[in-house]
């Protein structure tokens, strides 16, 4: 059986962008709104990809088609159903997820996972100018604006763990990445150990600065 915090941690990834950002309005939400706003957002990401997915495996269909079987054009054709193939994985994985919401919605009914769920939304949202510095700065070229929504909440919420709920870095990483196998693909979830991981390093380089300076 899963622990409270990682039903909160789904939860709160799920609903936290379209709950409001205003701390007093956020702490009227009640149980069913945040819910009802996961599965909402559950059911979006489903429709965009497989759109996306549908686009892609188009183009290269008809990139192919419409080729003279020029290497080039055969080459960007296979990247772009590749391209399809993996976002039609993701959004296979977030129909699994979705066979799993009536469980889901049962075990959301702990007190443990509403209190937690709301401290987690609320740490992000009141943190959300540092937590996208730290983040901007661990970034390898690389802009958090052209991280998939679902991958940059999923760091947000991590640094939030991390940096201002006490929650160890290991633990903190490890129950990204676990996200990261639901709501995104491969490439995704090493993409956010990766950066987790230099804000793990981050974090206890800071740390480390004052005993330095005080031996010093």
């Amino acid at each position: 059986m899963q622990s409270p915090q990682r039903i909160a941690r789904e939860l709160a990834l799920l609903s936290i962008s379209q709950l409001p950002a205003s701390p007093n309005k956020l702490a009227t939400q009640q149980l069913s709104q945040m819910v009802t706003a996961a599965i909402r957002t559950l059911a979006t990401e489903i429709q965009d990809t497989l759109e996306t997915a549908s686009s892609e495996l188009k183009k290269g269909n008809d990139r192919l088609l419409n080729s003279e079987v020029r290497a080039v054009d055969v080459n960007s054709a296979r990247i772009m159903v590749e391209d399809a193939i993996k976002m039609t994985q993701i959004a296979i994985n977030r129909l699994g997820v979705a066979v799993e919401l009536p469980e889901f919605i049962q075990l959301t009914n702990q007190p443990e996972v509403r209190s937690y769920t709301m401290q987690l939304i609320s740490t992000v949202q009141q943190n959300r100018q540092p937590i996208d510095e730290l983040l901007t700065e661990v970034l390898l070229n690389w802009q958090l604006s052209r991280i998939t929504r679902i991958d940059r909440d999923i760091l947000r919420m991590a640094v939030a763990e991390m940096q201002y709920m006490g929650q160890s870095s290991a633990v903190a990483i490890n129950e990204a990445v676990e996200l990261a196998k639901r709501y995104s693909d491969d490439e995704g979830k090493r993409f956010i150990n990766g950066v987790l991981r230099r804000v793990s390093d981050r974090l206890k380089s800071d740390q480390d600065i004052p005993e330095t300076l005080a031996s010093s």
